[in-house]
C-alpha cells in the first residue's frame, strides 16, 4: 500500500497547486516571449475557467497610522487569499520579491506567488508574509 506524504506547513498548498497550473496552462499554449500584459489577460482565462474566483489589478492601500499614503495594484488577488503577481523575466530581482513582500505586509495576506514566464518555462516562488 503506498503512503501519501502530505505536508502540514504549507498555507493555501491546494489552492496554490491550482493556481500554477493555470500559469502551465498559459505557458503551455502560448510558449515564451510575450508582453506580461498578455500573460495576465490569459492567466485571468485560466483562474475562470478553472473556477477561481479572483479581482484582478486589486487595489491595496499603502496606510500609515491609519491613513492612505499609497496606491498598490497586485495582478491578482485569488480567492481573497493569495496575491499572484506575473512577471516574464528570466530571474526574479530583489525589487519584483520587494514589490511582493509589500503587497503582503501592507495588506495583511498571508501568501503570494511570483510567477515568472521564462525562456525555459514557468517559474514560480511562493512568499510568505512572516509579520
Amino acid at each position: 500500500m503506498e503512503t501519501k506524504l502530505q505536508r502540514n506547513d504549507l498555507v493555501y498548498p491546494e489552492l496554490s497547486y491550482r493556481i500554477v497550473g493555470c500559469a502551465y496552462e498559459v505557458f503551455n499554449e502560448l510558449g515564451f516571449g510575450h508582453a506580461e500584459k498578455f500573460y495576465q489577460k490569459a492567466m485571468a482565462i485560466a483562474l475562470k475557467n478553472n473556477g477561481l474566483t479572483f479581482k484582478e489589478q486589486f487595489y491595496g492601500p499603502l496606510k500609515f497610522q491609519n491613513e492612505v499614503v499609497g496606491k498598490l495594484f497586485f495582478d491578482f488577488l485569488v480567492e481573497e487569499k493569495i496575491v499572484v503577481e506575473i512577471k516574464k523575466n528570466l530571474f526574479y530581482s530583489k525589487t519584483n520579491i520587494d514589490q511582493v513582500n509589500e503587497y503582503l505586509r501592507s495588506n495583511k495576506i498571508k501568501l503570494a506567488i511570483l510567477i515568472n514566464f521564462t525562456q525555459k518555462g514557468v517559474v514560480f516562488k511562493r512568499l510568505l508574509n512572516i509579520q
